[in-house]
Formats: structure tokens, C-alpha cells, sequence
């Protein structure tokens, strides 16, 4: 865990700047830290970017006590991580066991408030291992349908074109990491959950 002190130690200032007390909290791996538009689109509901890059379920459980101290009175949390964990060749069953200790550390600290997962999304780089994404997603999912309190965000079939595969202009060269119109897309399907009024 040591890889990523650097990337905490950004985390934690992120907290420190925020010129407001955060409502939602925007958590997990680098598709959270690059979003560059998260804070304005957004803006309505005094949302922190808590992403750090590289990030995997294991270290957002490993570090979430470290990084979540400055924050006070979350309403939400959003959380989009298990994408690494997999890429790093854990299976879907540990990828849900993470998960799920994730969640025991939002109940402790910030109480009963609603959790929103992102699914894990069907990527060009880690195509080889969509059977796992799609086992790992179905396994949160049956986590998820067993508490009011969490909510699933299927972005899994909009970032699929009419063959099933990966539409490539939602990717950046990498074939991981998302461009603006990835990040348009996943706004709208947040939104939507959050039950707010689209962006014009």
C-alpha cells in the first residue's frame, strides 16, 4: 500500500482546500480523480473528489478511516472502484468481499446514508477480462439488493456500442481511462440516480 502514499497524501489535501463541508463524497480510482469536471457538474450537491489514482477496492478499504477523518456530515457517498483490483488479478469474490467491507466503514462512520456504486465499467484495455467484470458487478449487485440504503449505477450498457464491444470514443489512447464523453455519460447516469435535474 505504500505505492499510493503519495496519491493520499493529495487526497487529504483535496479536504483541506474544499472551501465548503462536503454532502457527497465521490470515492475509489482514477476514473474518479480525473474527472476534471466532477466539481462543476455536480455543484448542487457540494460534492468532494476523493479519487486517487491507481486505486483498487482493497485501498480505498485500506485507507478510508485516514482519508475520511476530515470529513464530517456526508449525505452520500458515490464509489467507483474493483476495475484495478481485477486488472491486478484478484477474482470477483474478493472483489465483492472489499466491497462489502467498504460499505461496513461508511455505516460506521457516516450512519445509515445512501451508497451508490458505479459498475464496473467494460473497458477496451481490460476487454480480456469482461467474464470477471461482469461476475464481479452481478456479485455487488446481490450485495446491494439486500439494503435499501445502496444503490446500484449501471453504466455497463451505455458504454457499449451495437456489437457488444467497447465504444471507442468514450476511451482515451489507453483504452482505460475516459474521455469527456465517457465522463458526459456517467453525469447523466448519476444524476439520474441522485434523482436531479439534468444539466442543460
Amino acid at each position: 500500500m505504500e505505492w499510493y502514499e503519495d496519491e493520499v497524501l493529495r487526497v487529504e489535501k483535496e479536504a483541506e482546500n474544499l472551501p465548503y463541508q462536503p454532502e457527497t463524497i465521490f470515492y475509489g480510482s482514477s476514473s474518479i480523480n480525473l474527472w476534471n469536471t466532477l466539481y462543476e457538474d455536480f455543484a448542487d450537491v457540494k460534492p468532494i473528489n476523493l479519487g486517487f489514482g491507481g486505486s483498487t477496492l482493497a485501498a480505498c478499504t485500506w485507507f478510508f478511516d485516514r482519508i475520511m477523518k476530515q470529513i464530517q456530515a456526508a449525505k452520500t457517498v458515490i464509489i467507483y472502484a474493483g476495475d484495478n483490483d481485477l486488472g491486478d488479478g484478484r477474482n470477483p469474490v474478493e472483489v465483492c468481499l472489499y466491497y462489502r467491507q467498504l460499505i461496513g466503514q461508511v455505516r460506521q462512520r457516516f450512519g445509515d446514508i445512501p451508497c451508490y456504486y458505479i459498475s464496473i465499467k467494460p473497458s477496451l484495455q481490460r476487454w480480456e477480462i469482461i467474464s470477471q467484470i461482469r461476475a464481479a458487478n452481478r456479485l455487488i449487485l446481490d450485495v446491494i439488493d439486500t439494503d435499501p440504503n445502496q444503490h446500484y449505477i449501471d453504466i455497463f450498457p451505455a458504454m457499449l456500442d451495437g456489437q457488444d464491444t467497447p465504444v471507442r470514443t468514450l476511451f482515451e489512447q489507453d483504452g482505460l481511462h475516459m474521455t469527456p464523453e465517457g465522463y458526459e455519460i456517467w453525469t447523466e447516469r448519476i444524476r439520474n440516480a441522485l434523482n436531479l435535474p439534468k444539466l442543460s
